[in-house]
């Protein structure tokens, strides 16, 4: 690899081999409802609290990824992933069944491209296969990140939801077998925090908005 500015160029082409998204019920109820791998109907996922649900939902996506890309838990070489809860437990509870060592990753909104963009350097830096993850649950997320839910705050009709779902997917080394169809990391750009100063916690578009500007510039 070589970096330039903010952009690390990968002397490989790590490529994505496998996905999977799963949601809950009104995600699964929106536009995008008939692109998901799984939807759960239950919001706790047969579990006893919304964050072993989180990371229920979580387990199953990376399975499904994993699976997608024909590739068993023993041969990844590195699992990152993340989530909104302390100390990211939601990801160490689902991945600690897996015995794959584990990266834990926290970009909030970022967490996904994050770990897609260390597990992209770490391919091109020898390893054969990596699994890169991030997960939210409304609850538990309201509960632990934003507002918690029994302060009873509420919320504005144009507030944007924390999503209950989780994706996954396996990142390996490019070969003959995967050439062809997969979708090829050529690079990732790191950026710089810029802060805008936007103060009206409901509005999480916003505060982002920077992000999106760098992307398209």
């Amino acid at each position: 690899m070589f970096i330039d500015g903010k952009t690390i160029y990968f002397d490989s082409r790590p490529v994505i081999t496998g996905s999977a998204g799963v949601v809950g019920k009104k995600e699964g109820e929106g536009p995008l409802g008939g692109d998901f791998d799984e939807i759960f109907e239950d919001t706790t996922m047969g579990q006893d609290s919304f964050e072993l649900a989180e990371s229920a939902m979580l387990h199953a996506a990376i399975i499904k990824a994993l699976s997608n890309a024909k590739k068993s838990p023993s041969e990844v070489t590195f699992a990152m992933t993340g989530d909104l809860l302390d100390q990211c437990v939601g990801s160490c509870f689902a991945v600690k069944d897996l015995q794959i060592p584990f990266i834990g990753m926290y970009g909030a909104c970022s967490t996904m491209a994050l770990a897609l963009a260390n597990a992209a350097i770490l391919v091109d830096g020898g390893a054969d296969c990596c699994v890169a993850g991030a997960s939210s649950h409304f609850c538990s997320s309201e509960r632990q990140f934003r507002f918690p839910l029994e302060y009873g705050g509420q919320r504005p009709p144009t507030a944007q939801w924390t999503v209950t779902g989780a994706g996954a997917a396996t990142v390996e080394q490019e070969n003959e077998q995967n050439r062809r169809d997969s979708v090829k990391i050529k690079a990732v750009q790191i950026g710089t925090i810029t802060d805008l100063g936007i103060k009206d916690a409901n509005n999480m578009g916003a505060a982002m908005a920077p992000v999106y500007v760098s992307m398209d510039s």
